[in-house]
């Protein structure tokens, strides 16, 4: 799962499911899997975003700002014992991502508007979003969920990704527990292929990617998930 703690470079595909099975099988020859998915290979990811009442996060992408950020709320597989606050950089394709962790109690104060705790917390981060939530009106919009299949390559520290099942609960504020999702994409069946390392990326990995009818593109998902409201 992880977190970058320096700007990386960051590239992403639309592909097909044709596409995803011929680079998931050469992939396959030489990454390594994540040790943190599954037996099938993947994990579900929970993402609740935050944005204010113009909402300024999400005209940001759509403005194609080079510089941008955006916070976030994340756990893995429905495991509430896992649970991290992030901010997520951007300028142009590089990123970075920082994040602490919260308890459960905690991430269901703020998502609640009980923020009082926030002021005075230990970690920089969640005082950084408590200035943010009351300075800027931020608040939680949506959730976010996708099934991820990473792969990682030792040279350039590379981690290539398909998301697939993009699904979002634009029309319902439950965000644990009971959640009511639709999809978030026309194609059910769409991925989304993310290129991440360091200062290179290695041949071999960019002749993987690279290879069939398939161009770099700018997607959100918090954009796709927001689509409707």
């Amino acid at each position: 799962m992880g977190y970058e703690t320096r700007f990386r470079h960051e590239q992403k595909y639309e592909v097909d499911y044709g596409q995803y099975l011929c680079i998931r099988q050469r992939l396959r020859a030489i990454c390594e899997s994540d040790p943190h998915a599954g037996s099938d290979g993947t994990y579900l990811i929970r993402s609740v975003y935050f944005d204010n009442m113009d909402d300024k996060a999400l005209c940001e992408k759509i403005s194609g700002k080079s510089r941008r950020e955006k916070f976030r709320i994340r756990y893995y597989n429905d495991d509430l014992d896992y649970i991290t606050l992030e901010k997520k950089q951007k300028i142009n394709d590089l990123c970075k991502k920082v994040e602490c962790p919260l308890t459960k109690d905690e991430m269901c104060d703020i998502l609640s508007g009980d923020t009082a705790f926030m002021r005075d917390h230990p970690a920089g981060l969640v005082k950084e979003l408590y200035s943010a939530m009351t300075t800027q009106l931020l608040a939680p919009k949506v959730l976010v969920s996708y099934r991820r299949e990473p792969y990682i390559y030792g040279p350039g520290n590379v981690r290539v990704t398909f998301d697939f099942g993009i699904k979002t609960t634009v029309f319902s504020k439950n965000f644990i527990g009971d959640i009511h999702e639709v999809s978030a994409t026309d194609n059910a069946r769409q991925m989304i292929m993310e290129v991440k390392y360091d200062d290179f990326l290695p041949e071999i990995i960019a002749c993987i990617v690279n290879d069939g009818n398939i161009r770099q593109q700018s997607f959100s998902k918090y954009e796709a998930c927001r689509r409707y409201g």
